[in-house]
C-alpha cells in the first residue's frame, strides 16, 4: 500500500460518516464493505469514482479521491495521472478545470499512457483551454488507434470526414466507422458502439462516403439510441445530445422511407 496517511481505516470511517445515504448510497456501501481492506490508494480511488455516477460527487469525497490519486501519482502511476486528469475534465465534484486535466493527461501521455494520449487528443481537437491543434490531435489519436483504442479510431474518422489536418475524405471516414463496428468487442461496445452507430446513421442518411440508404440509417440510429441511452443512464451526461440526435435521426430516416413508398392508392372492390 502506498504511504498515504489518508488511506487508513480511520479516514475511511470519517468520510463514510460524512456522506449522505440518499445521494451516496453506493459509496457508503463500498466503504462499509472495505473499511479494513488492504487497498492501494489507486485501487480505492478508482472504486470510489465509479460509485453513484448519476449524481454529483460530494466535495469531501472528491477531495479524498484527489489525495488518493496524488499519492499514486507520486509513485509514478500513469493510470492515476490520467484518471486524475479525467476527474478535473469531467468536473464531477468540482468546477471543470481543463487546465489541470491537460496537465495530468500530458504528464501521463509523455510516459506512454495510451488512454492519456487519447484524452489529450480530445483536448487538442476541441481546444480545452489550449489552442485547437488538429495535427497534435491526429498524432495522439493515431497512437491510440494503433494500439486498438476504438474511440481514437473513430475520432480519426471524424477528422477525415471534416478535413481536419488530413485531406477531406468521406469514404475513408465511413470505412473507419464501419471498421470500428466490425472489430468491436463485447467489452468495448458499451463505451463505443453508440457514438459510432450514430455516425454511421448520419452517413447512410445523407450519403456521406456511402450510397444513401434510409433503411440502413434507421437501423444504425436505433442501435445508437440503444447504446447511448445506457451510457446516459450510467451517468455519462455528455452523451445526452448524441442520444437526442439518434432519436431525431430515426424520424428523418422514417420520413425518407415514407417518401420512397409507392404513391398508388389501394382500390378495394
Amino acid at each position: 500500500m502506498e504511504n498515504n496517511n489518508r488511506n487508513t481505516p480511520e479516514e475511511r470511517r470519517h468520510i463514510r460518516l460524512e456522506l449522505n445515504p440518499e445521494t451516496s448510497p453506493e459509496a457508503i456501501e463500498f466503504f462499509e464493505a472495505h473499511i479494513d481492506d488492504e487497498l492501494s490508494s489507486y485501487e480505492l480511488a478508482t472504486a470510489l469514482v465509479q460509485c453513484d455516477k448519476t449524481v454529483d460527487m460530494p466535495r469531501i469525497l472528491f477531495d479524498f479521491i484527489v489525495d488518493l490519486y496524488k499519492d499514486a501519482v507520486s509513485t509514478g502511476n500513469t493510470d492515476a495521472m490520467n484518471d486524475l486528469g479525467a476527474l478535473y475534465y469531467d468536473g464531477r465534484g468540482c468546477e471543470q478545470d481543463f487546465t489541470k486535466a491537460v496537465f495530468y493527461y500530458d504528464r501521463a501521455a509523455k510516459l506512454g499512457n495510451r488512454q492519456a494520449q487519447e484524452n489529450l487528443g480530445y483536448c487538442y481537437y476541441y481546444g480545452r483551454n489550449i489552442p485547437v491543434d488538429y495535427e497534435k490531435a491526429f498524432h495522439y489519436f493515431a497512437l491510440g488507434a494503433f494500439d486498438g483504442h476504438l474511440i481514437s479510431l473513430y475520432k480519426i474518422g471524424d477528422m477525415y470526414q471534416n478535413g481536419y489536418y488530413v485531406e477531406k475524405n468521406p469514404t475513408e471516414a465511413f470505412h473507419i466507422y464501419d471498421r470500428c463496428i466490425q472489430t468491436m468487442t463485447d467489452e468495448a461496445a458499451p463505451l463505443v458502439a453508440g457514438p459510432v452507430f450514430l455516425r454511421l446513421g448520419n452517413c447512410f442518411l445523407n450519403g456521406i462516403g456511402v450510397e444513401e440508404n434510409a433503411k440502413n440509417a434507421l437501423i444504425c440510429f436505433q442501435q445508437a439510441e440503444r447504446y447511448l441511452y445506457d451510457m446516459v443512464a450510467r451517468g455519462d451526461a455528455m452523451y445526452k445530445k448524441s442520444l437526442q440526435a439518434s432519436i431525431d435521426g430515426q424520424g428523418k430516416a422514417r420520413a425518407k422511407l415514407v417518401e420512397q413508398l409507392p404513391k398508388q392508392e389501394w382500390k378495394h372492390d
